[in-house]
């Protein structure tokens, strides 16, 4: 059986902590603190771009549209 505890501790008290741990641990803490803030920062980006207007087939028309100009302009210049 695990008991839940909760402490309050300030930003000065967990670095003191950190600054004990062993330069392995505090490696481990880095790389577990940039997975936070990248999955943090991936939250936001994905909820600046949703939208309700865009669908698979509206964004799959708009692809082959501009591949097909791309397409038309390197048949211009020669090059397909």
């Amino acid at each position: 059986m695990k008991a839940a505890l909760q402490v309050d501790l300030t930003f000065e008290q967990i670095l003191s902590l950190v600054k004990q741990l062993s330069k392995k641990d505090k490696i481990k803490l880095s790389k577990e603190l940039e997975k936070e803030a990248i999955k943090s920062r991936l939250g936001n980006l994905l909820e600046t771009f949703q939208t309700e207007e865009l669908d698979l087939d509206t964004i799959t028309k708009e692809v082959e549209s501009v591949r097909q100009e791309i397409y038309d302009k390197g048949k211009l210049k020669g090059n397909f």
